[in-house]
């Protein structure tokens, strides 16, 4: 450059301004560091800041309904169907027969009443008197010695108690009686006296019976 500038031919010479120069060595300046400032710049921005990535997530679908799935039929196998054989049936006519008209009032004749049975009464209880034992060449008590010498005679009615064993306990007059007479009686019967007891249903009891007594002479 310097070789071709001096090769050329001049022109005129213009005097040169300062102040014009220094303005177009600022520009030259200027521009020279705008240059130097944007090639430094782009690599940078190159390397350190790499385009931003977007990655697109596409949206979950909705989950499709599942199919139902029934459950296939199994074959039921098939019965051995035998044809039953046919019976003849054979027409039966029916018969009618008349039957004869029963009469069942006669047969059984009139209704029957009921009657209501009426309770029995109780039973009077089964009584039975004592009855004398004692024979009867025994029975008759000895005569008083002192009746015997005055020939005095006597009938005393006389109530005996009669125990469960059939023994005379006791012996009572019944009205007006002769002392010794009674004692007498009343001493033998004791004694010598024996009944079968009174029963009352089976059953042995005591009792009561009334006797006449004579004592007479023998003429």
């Amino acid at each position: 450059m310097l070789e071709y500038a001096a090769g050329r031919r001049q022109i005129a010479a213009r005097p040169s301004s300062p102040h014009a120069m220094l303005v177009i060595i600022s520009v030259h300046v200027a521009l020279l560091a705008l240059v130097m400032s944007a090639k430094m710049d782009l690599p940078s921005k190159i390397i350190f800041d790499p385009p931003t990535k977007i990655d697109l997530i596409p949206e979950p679908l909705p989950p499709q309904p599942q199919p139902i799935r029934h459950a296939s039929p199994q074959p039921r196998p098939t019965p051995n169907l035998q044809p039953r054989p046919e019976v003849p049936i054979a027409s039966v006519q029916p018969t009618i027969e008349t039957m004869p008209t029963i009469d069942f009032g006669k047969i059984l004749g009139p209704p029957i009443t009921p009657t209501v049975s009426q309770p029995l009464p109780p039973s009077a209880p089964t009584m039975r008197e004592a009855r004398l034992l004692t024979p009867a060449s025994e029975l008759k008590p000895p005569y008083p010695a002192s009746k015997l010498a005055s020939e005095e005679e006597a009938t005393l009615r006389l109530r005996l108690t009669i125990d469960e064993q059939g023994r005379v306990t006791a012996v009572d007059p019944v009205g007006s009686a002769d002392r010794v007479f009674l004692d007498s009686a009343r001493r033998y019967l004791i004694a010598h006296w024996r009944y079968a007891p009174a029963t009352k249903d089976g059953r042995a009891i005591a009792s009561t019976l009334t006797i006449t007594l004579r004592f007479e002479l023998d003429g």
